[in-house]
């Protein structure tokens, strides 16, 4: 699949642990990066350690708006507890016609529960709830939920593994692979409409418990498939 012209691409929650690994990963692949938080101030601090780990690479910092109008493609990392807020809060700033790629994952962790359980989700997963609460014309995809955040952060570490994209668009979940395959050892699969990240969420939940257990930072990886399915 070709590399997307190098646009400006908005990781809000990138002071988080997600959201930074995908920053210094992207990053490194010659992908702008503005970082938004809810404190500008947090932002450009997570913007100056992003490039002190790649020092080639362009890091900015901004509030979670001003860097969501920076950027027509805007990746959502926030803890659930959050969720509803920030996506209230984006509202001017997510106009019509930018991808949203929500990687939240709704754990009971965002109650004070075990991170190895799911909470219900009215519209029935993360990625639905930001699909009802964004703006008409602002297109959704899910995905990332399965890729550890610790991996990502460490660059030496191979990757070696599948994102699972949920979207009610081919042409989104496309734009969406273009953008996340730019990241050296990860594959995204279609994985059906949004209504599927109910099931690709949890899985989340079911690798910290693997993960924690094993002591690993494992993902997921579909044998028998082409290594290039976006054609």
């Amino acid at each position: 699949m070709p590399s997307p012209p190098a646009d400006p691409v908005a990781i809000i929650g990138a002071s988080g642990a997600l959201g930074f690994g995908l920053a210094v990963r992207l990053g490194r692949a010659g992908v702008p990066i503005v970082i938004g938080s809810r404190e500008a101030s947090r932002a450009q601090e997570a913007a100056e350690r992003a490039r002190a780990i790649v020092p080639d690479g362009s890091f900015s910092g901004d509030d979670n708006a001003s860097a969501a109008r920076a950027a027509e493609m805007v990746i959502l990392s926030v803890p659930f507890r959050n969720h509803s807020e920030t996506l209230t809060n984006l509202k001017d700033a997510l106009t019509p016609g930018k991808l949203l790629i929500d990687a939240t994952v709704p754990l009971a962790a965002a109650v004070s529960g075990k991170a190895t359980r799911m909470l219900g989700v009215w519209q029935g997963s993360a990625a639905e709830q930001a699909a009802e609460m964004a703006p008409d014309g602002v297109r959704v995809v899910s995905g990332l939920h399965t890729v550890s955040a610790a991996s990502l952060t460490d660059l030496e570490y191979p990757l070696e593994q599948d994102v699972l994209l949920c979207g009610d668009a081919r042409e989104d979940k496309r734009a969406a692979a273009q953008l996340i395959e730019r990241i050296e050892g990860l594959r995204c699969v279609d994985c059906g409409r949004l209504e599927m990240s109910r099931i690709t969420e949890s899985l989340t939940a079911l690798l910290i418990g693997v993960n924690g257990r094993y002591k690993v930072h494992a993902g997921i990886h579909l044998a028998g498939m082409f290594d290039k399915l976006w054609e």
